[in-house]
Formats: structure tokens, sequence, C-alpha cells
């Protein structure tokens, strides 16, 4: 290699993006208005100088300008604590802390930066904060509110329960009301982390707790109607919603709480009306107030709003897509009063000791605008514990894509063609419908634990059809179900003959 190339490799080799250079890059990006390519520079400035507090402090103004307030809070806060005196680090504090509505503390870093830098080019801003911090406070009903650090301590317990880190979200709650013992949202937030670990008994004598020290506590009250509600304690459910209904609350937040809970419980249209009247009054909501708007709306019959709500879902959240409670349920199937929309019938079947029961369950799940929130909760279904076969439905019915890769995979999906038929036939549901899907899974269940092949699910649909309507019904011919069913009588008797040996009654 010539003396050329080598120095050229030298300074290849010795040219390696450090955070200045990111952060440069960054700003650029910014400057021309590309956000997105800023984003990306910024943060990988941040992973290469995380104690640069220019560029902590850059980054957490860019997610700030992109609505992240929490975790511009965080880089924010970072940069602060590397340079405590920093004038525009804490003009900025000052504005997330304004945008969270943490408007003390906003007050308090305004009032530092007009102390830092009187004639500064952001001082008329931080007068702007803070005067808009004192209109607030003279209407604020919370004097007790705690400071800014044990609010983000909560909103990371909060985070951690949304991702199922139960136990540490615990340790983090725990920690708060010890050092703040009347800050009731650390209490109820608590308890549900509790109740979702399965400490039913230690989750309600804190809401007990807070309801003998804060009486009315809306939030406590509303949380102890969701444990009675999944509990089935029928007697304690019915006695909080005669207390609730009689509520009529001011704040958003608590009209907010009492409309979720409603609708959580299966009070529709209570629910509607409460989540409703927040959108009459200008309330911007979440990705959580649009999936309860939207639920409760078409519980209670309001579908055009229940399909407005869900596409403003779908817009801060794009990955509910497909997921709205109306998806895969047939118009007629829809009837309130189809057993595929009773809620309580389908927990009885998906928590039944038997399996086929189980099955049947799984299967109505995906034609029932409940499937969404059935399946998401903790106590219900447990993958890891369920059978093979009962893995299938269930997959069927959240509308996985099969592979048809070895022998079992064709018969399970011809079983399916067959459930599917008799269910074409018979939806939506009736008394009478669930006896025969009933019977249908006994022998389904049977039939793939022996491997049978499920030839042909027309004919078999048929003939479980003909077994169920033959045994109550004395005017039922093998003529009538053969013509209806498409098929011949010679094959449905055929076929009866196959699925007799799987009554229960017949085994050896």
């Amino acid at each position: 290699m010539d003396k050329k190339h080598k120095n050229e490799d030298r300074k290849i080799i010795s040219f390696i993006p450090d955070g200045e250079f990111y952060y440069k890059k960054g700003l650029k990006s910014m400057q021309r208005e590309r956000f997105d390519e800023a984003h990306k520079y910024l943060k990988r400035a941040v992973e290469l100088s995380p104690n640069d507090p220019r560029i902590l402090m850059q980054f957490g103004i860019l997610v700030m300008e992109e609505g992240e307030f929490e975790e511009a809070y965080e880089y924010l806060t970072a940069a602060h604590g590397l340079d405590p005196e920093e004038e525009d680090i804490i003009f900025y504090l000052a504005e997330v802390h304004a945008h969270l509505g943490l408007l003390r503390d906003a007050k308090i870093y305004a009032e530092k930066y007009i102390a830092l830098a009187p004639d500064g080019p952001l001082a008329d801003d931080s007068m702007e904060i803070i005067d808009f911090a004192e209109q607030e406070e003279s209407f604020s009903l919370d004097e007790d509110m705690p400071d800014s650090e044990v609010y983000f301590l909560q909103e990371k317990a909060r985070k951690l329960m949304e991702s199922g880190s139960f136990p540490e979200a615990i340790r983090i709650l725990e920690s708060i009301i010890v050092d703040y013992p009347d800050f009731w949202a650390a209490y109820n937030n608590l308890a549900l982390a509790y109740f979702y670990i399965g400490e039913i008994e230690h989750a309600k004598e804190l809401l007990y707790d807070v309801l003998e020290k804060n009486k009315g506590n809306l939030h406590a009250l509303c949380n102890l109607a969701v444990f009675y509600y999944y509990e089935k304690d029928k007697e304690k459910l019915n006695s909080m919603l005669e207390l609730l209904l009689k509520i009529k609350p001011y704040q958003f937040e608590h009209r907010f709480k009492l409309g979720a809970t409603f609708a959580l419980v299966g009070k529709h249209e209570e629910g509607f009306n409460w989540l409703r009247s927040l959108k009459k009054k200008g309330f911007e909501g979440d990705a959580g107030y649009y999936f309860w708007l939207s639920h409760s709306a078409y519980f209670s019959g309001h579908e055009d709003i229940a399909k407005e709500a869900y596409e403003m879902l779908t817009q801060l959240d794009p990955e509910k897509a497909g997921f709205e409670p109306w998806k895969n349920v047939a118009p007629s199937a829809a009837r309130s009063d189809a057993y595929e929309q009773d809620r309580d019938f389908l927990i009885s079947k998906i928590l039944n000791q038997y399996r086929s029961e189980r099955l049947l369950g799984y299967y109505l799940l995906g034609k029932s605008a409940h499937k969404q929130e059935l399946i998401s909760h903790p106590e219900y279904i447990d993958v890891d514990k369920l059978t093979v076969i009962e893995q299938l439905f269930l997959a069927h019915s959240l509308d996985y894509e099969f592979t048809l890769s070895d022998q079992f995979d064709h018969l399970f999906d011809r079983a399916i063609q067959t459930t599917d038929l008799l269910y074409e036939k018979h939806q939506p549901l009736t008394k009478q419908g669930t006896h025969l899907f009933q019977m249908w899974f006994t022998l389904c269940e049977v039939a793939l634990l022996r491997s049978y092949h499920f030839r042909n699910p027309a004919a078999l649909a048929a003939a479980a059809d003909y077994m169920f309507r033959s045994s109550r019904y004395t005017d039922t011919t093998k003529t009538s179900i053969a013509k209806e069913y498409g098929i011949s009588v010679p094959t449905l008797t055929k076929y009866v003959e196959q699925l007799m040996e799987f009554l229960p009654h017949f085994k050896s």
C-alpha cells in the first residue's frame, strides 16, 4: 500500500462521529424544519454525550414540541442537574411544567429565569407563564398537590404498570405514600397494582383506608366497583353502582373516571352519557377516553358516534386499528339479546372446568363485541396454560393466519369450517343455539383428540344439526336437513354414524 493510501485510511479511521457532530446535524435539520430527521440526530447525540446539558436541553425542547411532555421533562431535568444556572434550561423547565399542569413549579422556574435574566430574550414568555399560573391558582381546588418529583414518580409507576412490571411499580408507589400519606392518587394506583398481581384483599383494604380518611374519593369508589365486578360480587357491585349513579361530578377528570367505570361494568348508557358530556364541553381526550366512548356508544346503540370515536382512537394509537368491538360481528349477531354479546355467558364458558365448554367460549369470542375486553383481562385467559386445541381455537378467534403444514393443521382447518357452517345457520345464538354448540364442541373435542379427518364439513355440520334437532323435535327429517345443507340423505346418514362414535357414552 503506498503512502497516500495509508494517510487516507488514517484519516477515515480517526473520524468517529461524536455527540457534538450529531448535535450540529440535528440543529441544521431543525432549521430546515426536517423534524423527524432532527429527532434521529439529537437522540443519537444524547446517546453519545449523555452528560452534555446543551444536547439534553435541545432534545428536550424537540420532544416537548412533539407533545411528549413527560419525556421532555426527564431530559430538561437532567440538563438542569448538570448546569443548574443555565437560563434557557430554566425557562424550558418552566414551560414543560406548565404543559403538564404543574403550575406551581412552572411559576417557580419562570420567576427564577426573570431573576437571572430580567432582560433576557425569554423574559416576556416567562412573565406570561407566571401570569397564567397565578390566574389558575386563584381557581385551584387542590392546594395540597405534591411537587413535580412526586408527580413523575407516579407517572413512572403508572407506565411500569402498563408494561406489566407491577413489583417495581408497587415499590415506587409504596415509597410515595410513606412520604406523602395524603396523596390519594398513589393509594388508588397502588390498589390497582396489587389487584393485578392477585392480592385482591390487600387492594381492597387500601381503598377502604382511602375512603375512611378521604370520604367520597371518587377514584376509590370507582376502583372498588371494578373490583366487585371482576369478583362477581353482584350484591356489593349493585350497592356501589347505586351510589355512583347519584354522584354528579363537575371536574373533567372525575367525569371521565365515572364514565369509563360505568362502561367497563356494563352500564353502557350511563357511561356513554358521562363520556359524551365531556366531548360536548370541549374535552380533548386521550386514547383511553376514545376507547371507552366508542365502546359505551356502540353497546348503547349509538353506532355512528362509536365509529367516529374509534377513528379518533386509531389516530392517537394506530395499533388499535382492527380491534373495533363490532369487527367480525355479524349484524344479526350484534343484537343485545344474542348470547355472543352476553359477557357473563362468555366468561362462564372461558372459565369452565370442561375443555369442550372452554372451546365454545374461545370460538364465540371471535363473534363477540366483548372480545378485546375479555382477552385483555389478566385473570381470564393464560395462554401458557391452554392445551394446543384451546390455543388453536383462541388463535382462530383472534384472526391469526394459519399455515397448513401438517395433517393435524388440515383437519383442524376443516373442523373450523364445520363450526363456521353451523354458526352461519344458527346465528345469532339463542339459548337453544348454545345447546347445539355445546353438543357440537363435545363431539369436536373428542374427534380432534382422535385425529378425525373432518373430510366433509358441510355433511358434518348437517349431521350435528340433525342429531340435535331430532333429539328435540319429532318432525325433524333427514331429507329436510340434507336439503338445507346441500347434501344427499345417504351422505348425511354416513356422517351421523361417524359422529355418534364421539358421543361420551359411546367411548370404550
